[in-house]
């Protein structure tokens, strides 16, 4: 399988891309529905217009400031992904590969762990050592500390080993919008970014392209 990677340099509304990768998503699905092997796959790499998404079970009971939410133009979308609820904004790093992973050899839990795995060696190029949490998935900063914090969020779908939705890596994001919100249905753990770590102004095109890359060399070696 051919993997394509597209960076879109600036903010995308939700819906839009959304569908996008639903487009990409039931295109290989249904060539697998056919007996087919799909020969393209597609990582899209973005930032969106602030919006709050929840998953297919994702409790609305986690808005905590929805007034705030409807003064601001935020929208709330529930959408098929796995996990509960989140905030994408300009300055996050959101990754969508639309992929088969049969033809990588993967199962869902190792997928997961190689997304997880793909954003700890990128936050390492910048100093930063990222964790897994036991029982919450994504990449997390400060581990079994009363500091631990999120700078990942991981939901996906996948039917017939095909991909979609995928990761939320927070480069430069506006950490407040997180306050709106008990994100990821976590009441008692804070999130953090990748300048709030290292004190310094760091572009998501940049970063964009190191998780590419390490992504990219995660998957193929699976082939």
């Amino acid at each position: 399988m051919i993997i394509k990677t597209e960076f879109l340099d600036s903010p995308q509304p939700y819906r839009e891309m959304w569908q996008r990768q639903r487009t990409l998503f039931d295109t290989m699905v249904g060539i697998k529905r056919k007996g087919g092997i799909p020969t393209e796959g597609h990582i899209l790499l973005l930032e969106h217009q602030p919006v709050i998404t929840l998953g297919r079970h994702g409790d609305e009971a986690n808005i905590i400031m929805a007034s705030e939410l409807e003064r601001r133009g935020i929208e709330c979308i529930r959408i098929e992904r796995g996990g509960d609820i989140t905030y994408h904004g300009p300055g996050q790093l959101v990754v969508y590969p639309v992929i088969d992973l049969e033809q990588m050899h993967l199962g869902i839990k190792s997928y997961i762990n190689l997304l997880e795995e793909a954003v700890i060696r990128t936050i390492a190029e910048y100093g930063i050592t990222g964790e897994r949490v036991e029982g919450a998935t994504g990449v997390w900063i400060g581990v079994g500390t009363p500091a631990e914090r999120k700078i990942c969020a991981i939901g996906v779908k996948c039917s017939r080993y095909v991909t979609m939705h995928g990761l939320a890596l927070n480069v430069s994001t506006d950490l407040d919008a997180f306050r709106l919100i008990n994100p990821c249905g976590f009441t008692d753990k804070g999130v953090t970014s990748i300048v709030r770590e290292t004190g310094k102004p760091i572009q998501v095109a940049e970063v964009a392209l190191r998780l590419a890359s390490h992504l990219l060399q995660l998957l193929q070696r699976n082939q």
